[in-house]
């Protein structure tokens, strides 16, 4: 049973990525289909690289990975098959794959030349479903595509470190579903930087002089829970992809608000750790 995952900016609103399930299903012996997300924002592909990178991992070897986010075909945007630690992907040449595999080499790229005409408008539904029912069947990627070594590089934002080398600048790449503001700046290199140091996390407006291993510990729960603090307390943790998140305990963004909101912080804002 052949699992294959979509990763989509499709959204769940029209018939895209029913009419992509469908197809699978038709096209695809026996596969296992799980969606990673529909909800990436329309071709943000950092969002969908982050969102990808962190969860194929946990996927089987051998899985394959259809990447439905600028997927159009066009001079510019050839469509690529990737196997890379021990996984599939498919989609296109902007980008995405350059982050996923991070400065890691591939075990092999290959240009996809199995297009036909429908592939134009609705590449995902056609071209990728055919790719992936290929390779479910044990298929190579020599006989899709032309073997490549040339792919677009996207270079990810990276945080920046001062010249004497207690300050680090890092950036928002992410807001999730909670409205929690994930940053660049990875729990490595806090602590290499850092070297046990005392530090003030700086975001907009807003300090954190503490970072928790989870997100109830900033509760002190021997205080009875109608005259704790807890409603809005503001959080700064590592998240299981291991980068500094910024959070508010409980947040709700479609009523109580977020970090994203509350902080007002956008992608791309700066966050700043500067140790003492």
């Amino acid at each position: 049973m052949p699992i294959v995952t979509l990763i989509t900016d499709f959204g769940n609103k029209d018939y895209s990525v029913a009419a992509v399930k469908g197809a699978l299903v038709s096209t695809v012996q026996n596969p296992q289909v799980i969606d990673i997300s529909h909800q990436i924002e329309p071709y943000n592909v950092t969002q969908a690289a982050y969102v990808l990178k962190n969860a194929y991992k946990t996927f089987p070897k051998g899985s394959i990975h259809i990447v439905g986010v600028e997927s159009e075909k066009t001079p510019e945007n050839d469509h690529l098959a990737m196997f890379f630690d021990g996984h599939y992907f498919i989609g296109a040449d902007n980008g995405i794959f350059s982050i996923i595999k991070g400065v890691f080499k591939a075990d092999k790229i290959v240009t996809i030349n199995i297009h036909d005409q429908s592939a134009v408008v609705f590449p995902v539904l056609d071209t990728f479903i055919k790719v992936a029912a290929h390779l479910s069947r044990s298929g190579t990627l020599e006989v899709i595509g032309k073997t490549t070594n040339q792919i677009r590089e996207l270079v990810e934002l990276r945080p920046v470190i001062n010249p004497t080398g207690d300050q680090v600048v890092g950036s928002v790449i992410y807001v999730d579903n909670y409205g929690n503001v994930i940053t660049n700046i990875t729990r490595k290199l806090f602590n290499e930087i850092g070297k046990s140091r005392g530090f003030t996390i700086f975001a907009r407006n807003v300090k954190f002089r503490k970072v928790f291993e989870a997100y109830s510990d900033a509760i002190d729960f021997n205080i009875p829970k109608g005259k704790r603090d807890e409603d809005g307390k503001k959080i700064a943790l590592f998240n299981d992809a291991d980068h500094l998140e910024l959070a508010i305990y409980k947040s709700n963004p479609q009523s109580v608000g977020s970090a994203y909101s509350l902080f007002g912080l956008e992608y791309r804002d700066s966050v700043t750790v500067k140790f003492e």
